[in-house]
């Protein structure tokens, strides 16, 4: 078992938390705060227990500097002082002079957040390579480094790996969350356990079945990688999306596990990607040559639910239709609505996926939505996470 935050005297104590403040903004504004605020319980803990925090995150991708005007946390630590109702420091740097100086002044329980680790992307990738000068450097401004941003933990960055091998370290509470929820599902869930999984291309998902097939009791398949299954078993899929490169292992998985995989028995059809476009309904032995596949249909809706409501753990990773356009998001809504109705441990893998249940207004109804997409994945594929890794045992 991983050491967490609370196995740790933080009075006086410079404690370096790194959190995962990747929001998306629009104009310089933020959109969502939701990973702003599944970082609070951490950050409050600290401050109570008279702690100096310096607050680290990434935003974006920094690959010129122009990026660096688009992506400051500047907005983040003006939304977290709201929330924590304390002023939040903001240091518009990565290192140097001005920030030692700020985090010497630190007063127990001031909070303080440096600029985007990823500008120091900028200068030969040493961040997200992992520098281990950066890593030293930014270690010798604390005293103690806790990892509270899961949805990084699938990376070996400086400020994960690199602080990590040098201070004590832990958890915060949201990756012991999202560890004690995802773990269990896996190695030890109540069941039946259905998968359900979506998204687009199999290739994405090949580990996850691998791994899922060998627990879960069902995988229900829906999204744009049910069509590479539906060619496997031999439908014409139209112009839906085909990994066709995958096509022999969708005939083998389906092969050895034919009671455990349930494909779409009907789908919504269109000519293109568009809203305004015709959606058609129709059998899976019926998609016309022009038309392309690009949400599940009512009565496998109606299948899936046979499945979900005898369901006592369920994991849902990949919406199941192209839910960003309304006319193709009846399947993932209704989805939703199932889960919410079933009574089983509910937990949605991060990315699309979450983003689909929050703002389709199911996100209080499930028992875990997972705030890191890539590393939600990688959990599923039994891997383990490097940012979980360096963590000292208890």
């Amino acid at each position: 078992m991983k050491k967490t935050i609370r196995d740790y005297d933080l009075s006086g104590k410079k404690v370096m938390i790194r959190c995962d403040f990747n929001v998306p903004m629009q104009n310089g504004k933020i959109t969502d705060d939701n990973r702003i605020v599944a970082s609070l319980p951490t950050i409050e803990y600290a401050i109570q227990n008279g702690a100096k925090i310096i607050l680290m995150s990434h935003l974006g991708r920094i690959k010129t500097e122009e990026d660096k005007s688009k992506n400051s946390l500047k907005e983040v630590s003006i939304r977290l002082s709201e929330l924590l109702k304390k002023d939040v420091i903001f240091i518009p740097f990565t290192r140097g002079k001005e920030l030692e100086t700020a985090i010497s002044n630190l007063k127990d329980g001031d909070v303080l957040l440096m600029e985007n680790t990823r500008f120091e992307d900028l200068d030969g990738k040493k961040e997200s390579g992992n520098d281990s000068e950066l890593g030293r450097y930014w270690a010798s401004l604390g005293d103690i480094y806790i990892n509270d941003a899961f949805g990084t933990a699938h990376r070996a960055h400086a400020s994960n790996v690199g602080i990590a091998s040098i201070l004590p370290n832990g958890v915060g509470f949201l990756i012991e969350k999202e560890l004690n929820v995802m773990k269990k599902a896996i190695d030890d869930p109540e069941r039946p356990l259905t998968v359900i999984l979506g998204g687009a291309k199999v290739v994405d998902k090949i580990p996850v079945i691998e791994n899922l097939v060998k627990i879960a009791d069902h995988i229900l398949i829906g999204g744009g990688m049910a069509f590479t299954f539906l060619k496997a078993e031999g439908y014409e899929i139209g112009k839906s999306l085909l990994d066709s490169e995958n096509i022999e292992f969708c005939k083998r998985i389906l092969g050895e596990n034919k009671d455990k995989i349930i494909l779409p028995v009907d789908v919504a059809c269109g000519t293109e990607m568009d809203n305004d476009v015709e959606c058609r309904y129709t059998s899976i032995d019926d998609i016309h040559p022009n038309e392309m596949g690009l949400d599940i249909g009512e009565e496998t809706v109606q299948l899936f639910w046979k499945y979900i409501k005898d369901s006592k753990t369920i994991i849902w990773n990949g919406p199941v239709g192209l839910f960003e356009l309304d006319k193709f998001a009846k399947g993932t809504r209704t989805l939703c609505k199932e889960l919410k109705e079933s009574g089983a441990i509910t937990i949605i893998g991060g990315g699309d996926t979450a983003s689909a249940v929050i703002n389709m207004g199911y996100g209080e109804y499930m028992t875990h939505i997972s705030t890191g997409g890539g590393a939600s994945l990688e959990l599923l594929e039994g891997k383990e996470l490097p940012g979980i890794a360096c963590i000292n045992e208890k």
